[in-house]
Parts: structure tokens; sequence; C-alpha cells
């Protein structure tokens, strides 16, 4: 018999949200400068999609994510990607010859899987807010097409063909287009397609493709830091906005500081900041015998509390014979980043009669930035003699004391 209880209603299943990264540009600054596309830049020592791919799926209600490149790029995008393991990040698409092309090739790829909802996004944006991403998913559940912009705010002018001013343009609801774009499936999809049957190219934005096939557009608000990463100064400005919200989330400042020496024997050279330099001597020791990243690797574990660099890599261990001592340093900045924390500034000072270390300075600088994943502005390295005094003095020795600067959250242990 059944039952005179009315069952509760299910409660409707949320929508599908897919994300298209326009990431298929090359640029022309690249193209004459042998520079990597402005998509696959590094920003405080991550590149800038990958970034922009993190803050879609750090979102709840995204479900996927397609990445449509330059089919050059494919070697680039790996190794930009490489340590995203989401199964939401399928396998790219290679992109056509301008936007509009290449937006048509992403939404070809997920009609296999249609989602509901399509935000399509410039992936030299990589600031978008969860907040932003929100106003547009929420919209598109009673509009067609949604576009993430930012009000103007400043005065207008038109100009006339000799550069002077035309007129004065009334911002009053007047928007900078952004992105993302949001769009029903199937509508965005089915526009696209008139255009290209249409043989109509060159829409340079997906919200006029929209507007074409007859669609209305909301405008919602996606914050004005939002930006579009395009000139030199744009990355200067996104370097310096990464490094403040770094600094600020970690409060707890610790310095640690490091010394050590190694002897020196007849050889062809010595391995100084990760740097070889020819000599007609050598360090002994177990592994490179890097005596300065020896000295920088105590400072870090000093700073946070944990050893030394003989706990972590024991002499008697023959797994580090003869081992570059760049993986010791990237060992204990790994255990800074395991806290949550960040290297904040580290100095070296090597203390040896010979090999001159000036004519390398900048070279391991940039050495021991890189194993860091730090900017080499934060690098100091310099080099003084013993004034004939001691080991160092009668060259049995190299000696190198190191200062090591980091970074933790409140309550860090």
């Amino acid at each position: 018999m059944p039952s005179s209880v009315t069952s509760p209603s299910r409660p409707a299943a949320r929508p599908t949200v897919a994300v298209i990264l326009v990431a298929a540009g090359r640029g022309i600054r690249a193209a004459s400068t042998g520079e990597p596309p402005k998509q696959y830049r590094h920003l405080q020592g991550r590149p800038v999609i990958a970034r922009t791919i993190e803050a879609f799926l750090n979102h709840p209600g995204i479900d996927r994510v397609l990445t449509v490149i330059h089919p050059d790029d494919r070697d680039l995008y790996a190794k930009a990607v490489a340590g995203l393991d989401d199964p939401r990040l399928v396998l790219p698409v290679p992109g056509g010859a301008d936007r509009q092309a290449s937006c048509l090739a992403g939404l070809a790829a997920l009609a296999a899987t249609a989602p509901d909802y399509v935000l399509i996004h410039d992936a030299v944006r990589p600031f978008i807010r969860h907040d932003a991403i929100d106003r547009v998913i929420e919209a598109l559940g009673r509009e067609v097409a949604v576009l993430c912009g930012v009000p103007v705010i400043d005065t207008v002018k038109r100009a006339d063909e000799a550069g002077y001013v035309a007129e004065t343009v009334p911002r009053e609801r007047l928007w900078r287009a952004a992105t993302p774009q949001g769009f029903r499936y199937k509508e965005i999809a089915a526009a696209h397609k008139a255009l290209a049957a249409r043989g109509i190219t060159g829409v340079t934005d997906d919200a006029a493709v929209a507007e074409l096939a007859g669609h209305r557009v909301l405008l919602v608000d996606g914050g004005a830091d939002n930006i579009k990463l395009t000139t030199a100064e744009d990355f200067q400005m996104a370097e310096q906005r990464l490094a403040a919200e770094a600094f600020l989330a970690c409060p707890d400042v610790r310095v640690g500081t490091g010394y050590d020496v190694h002897v020196l024997e007849p050889g062809d050279g010595v391995t100084l900041c990760g740097v070889f330099i020819p000599h007609d001597q050598r360090l002994k020791g177990h592994s490179d015998a890097d005596v300065a990243l020896h000295a920088l690797t105590d400072a870090i574990l000093g700073a946070l509390g944990d050893g030394d660099i003989g706990k972590h890599f024991p002499p008697s261990d023959n797994r580090w014979r003869g081992a570059a001592s760049a993986l010791f340093l990237k060992d204990a900045v790994r255990r800074v980043a395991e806290r949550g924390g960040i290297l904040a500034h580290c100095d070296v000072t090597i203390i040896a009669e010979a090999p001159k270390v000036g004519p390398h300075r900048e070279t391991m600088r940039q050495a021991i930035a890189d194993t860091c994943g730090i900017t080499v502005d934060r690098v100091g390295v310099k080099a003084t003699t013993n004034e004939g005094l001691g080991f160092a003095g009668r060259r049995e020795g190299i000696a190198a004391i190191a200062t090591a600067t980091v970074r933790l959250p409140l309550g860090g242990v």
C-alpha cells in the first residue's frame, strides 16, 4: 500500500560549469625577443597560466578546465602545469588563427560532454576572484550571456583624427570588458558556429559573438584588480602585489645563521654557490663540498629550528656521495614551503684567499635564486680574504657564513 507520507522533493542538480582558458596567443613582443609568450612568463616563481588555472581549480563550482594553446606551445604548457594534478584539468587543445577561432576550438572540444555553462577567460588574468566567478555563475541561472567587467570611473575623451579632444564621453553606464565571460553552453556554441559558417571572423570578444546572435548580455562587476597582464609595467605591479600578499600572510619573521668550512686539496676547481670555478685546488667533502650552499642550508634550517644539514643529509649516507649541494638547499626551502612560509632573503659571505669570487658573483646570485625560487634581488653573495691569517689565509680551506630570513604564518611550529 502506498505510503501516506509525501516524499520531500529532491534538490535540483547543480549546473555543470566548464572553463575555457584562451592561451593560444603568441604576442609580437615574445616573437621578436625570443621570450616565451606572456602566459608562460613567471610571477614569483610560477607561470602565469598555472596561477590562472589554479584560481579556477580552487573554486568548488568548477567541473572542468580546458586550455586552448598554440600548437607550438605544447612543451611550454606541459612544463607550466606540472604538479597541477587535478582530474578536472583536461588535456589542452590547439587554437586557431585568432581568438574567435580558438574559442570555437575550445567549445568544440567540450561538445562530447557538453556542460550547462561555460566560462571563457583570458589565461593572462591570474587575479580573478572567487566572488566574481560566483556572480557570473549565479547570473547564468537567469541569463544566456554574462560579461564580467569593470565600471569606468575615469573621465573619457574621444579624439579626432589629429589627436585633439573631439568630445567628452559621459562615463555613466560605461564598462571596461574583461573576463570571465559566461554563457549557457549550447547557445554560445551555436552562436560561434553560425558566425564561422557565415565567414565572419576577427570578433575579439565572446560577448560580441553572443550579441551578434541576438542574445542580451548582462554585466557584472569583476573587480578592478582582475587585470590582464600585457605590458612590462603590468608584470612589475603583479610581482609587487604577490610579494606583498605573501609577506602579509607570513608575519612571523625568523633569522637563521649558518657556518661551514671545507679543506682544500689539489684539484681542478671548486664549486661555490652552485657555480664551478676552475682552480688549482678543490674542496674535500662527501658531497660536492659547496661550502657556501652548506652554510646557507644550515641558516634556513636554523630559522626553522629544524636541525642542521648533517641531520638531514648525514655524510655516512652514500646516497649523498658527490651530490650537488643544491639538492640540500632545495630541501631546506621545501621545508619552509611545507610550513606555509617563504624565504624572504639570504646572504652568503665566502672567506677565501683564492679563487676570486668577484667575476662569478652575479652568476652565483642567480644560481641561488633559481634554486630557492626567489628573485635575485633577495640574494646577497660577498667574499673576503682572511688577510693571510689562519687556515683560510694559508689556503688550507674555504669557509662560509650565511644568514637567511624566513617568514612563517603565525602559529607555525
